[in-house]
């Protein structure tokens, strides 16, 4: 959740998780986006594909975070056309780091606030970095975990993370992670998605929603 005096900005009050298995790379996200205390939108699709290969979580405002989603594509298919190849990991990596530094920076109403968590791969491996809300970058070579429902996130991911983790129990595990979140934190919630990123490129896994409802 993003603390900030104007109640009517949605937000991604969020937890995001990016695992690194031996064969890929693992991204999950819960489905909540708040206004305030309001719950303002269930099935929030907060894991981006911005290439075939590449993809991203987000937390943050709302607008920020979808404008600058559109700014990545629309940079990457650029510098895809002009230099004729894909691009790597840490190219998108870095220019998107560059745009999060420069929108934070500008002068607004409302801070431009927005986290994301990159993953993807190239000719040369699998890549997770972590794009902090101040443009700072750090290369992940295990775990990581953004938003209000983080802390439990870490949790689960200290006890249960295991090096040369498969992709396939790292879904396993990015499912408990927001579970846990879920569980706990009230600006996450309302369903889970998780995205692998593997030799195959983007792949959405799975995709579930959690709605409480009693019935009498």
């Amino acid at each position: 959740m993003i603390n900030m005096t104007d109640e009517k900005t949605l937000k991604t009050g969020t937890t995001t998780v990016g695992i690194v298995c031996k064969d890929g790379i693992v991204l999950a996200a819960d489905k909540r986006a708040t206004s305030g205390y309001l719950i303002a939108f269930k099935k929030f699709q907060k894991i981006v594909s911005i290439t075939d290969s590449i993809a991203v979580t987000t937390a943050g405002t709302v607008s920020d975070v979808q404008l600058l989603i559109k700014y990545i594509k629309a940079e990457l298919n650029l510098k895809r056309i002009r230099t004729g190849r894909e691009n790597t990991v840490k190219e998108a990596a870095n220019l998107l780091a560059m745009l999060v530094y420069n929108n934070i920076r500008k002068f607004s109403v409302i801070p431009g606030i927005s986290h994301f968590l990159i993953a993807g791969k190239d000719d040369s491996g699998h890549y997770l970095y972590d794009l902090a809300p101040d443009g700072s970058i750090v290369e992940i070579d295990d775990f990581v975990s953004s938003g209000s429902g983080s802390v439990m996130s870490y949790g689960v991911l200290e006890v249960l993370y295991k090096k040369n983790i498969t992709v396939e129990d790292g879904v396993k595990l990015g499912v408990q992670c927001i579970n846990a979140s879920i569980r706990r934190d009230i600006a996450s919630g309302n369903g889970v998605d998780v995205a692998t990123i593997t030799k195959d490129g983007v792949k959405y896994v799975l995709s579930k929603e959690i709605d409480a409802l009693v019935e009498i």
